[in-house]
C-alpha cells in the first residue's frame, strides 16, 4: 500500500481500514503471546500501513482547517504543488 493509492480513496474508508488494520495487529500479537510460529515482520508491516493512512487523515484534516482559517480571513486558497 502506498501513499498515492490511499490518497484517491475517502476518509471513510480510511478509517474502517485503519480499524480493521488495528483489530488485525491485536489479533497478531496475542497469537503471538499464545503459540509458537507465525510472522513477526507482518506487525511491523501493519503498524506502516497504519501510520501512512492516519498521516493522509492528518494531511486532509489539516487542510481543511487551513481552507475554513483562509476563508474566514478572506485569503485565496494558494494551490498546493
Amino acid at each position: 500500500m502506498n501513499a498515492s493509492e490511499i490518497r484517491g480513496r475517502t476518509t471513510a474508508d480510511l478509517l474502517e481500514e485503519v480499524g480493521a488494520l488495528e483489530k488485525e495487529i491485536a489479533a497478531l500479537r496475542f497469537r503471538a503471546g499464545s503459540e509458537k510460529g507465525g510472522d513477526p515482520s507482518r506487525i511491523g508491516a501493519l503498524r506502516r500501513d497504519v501510520a501512512r493512512l492516519r498521516t493522509v487523515l492528518r494531511e486532509r484534516e489539516l487542510d481543511v482547517r487551513g481552507q475554513a482559517a483562509d476563508a474566514a480571513a478572506g485569503r485565496p486558497r494558494k494551490a498546493r504543488s
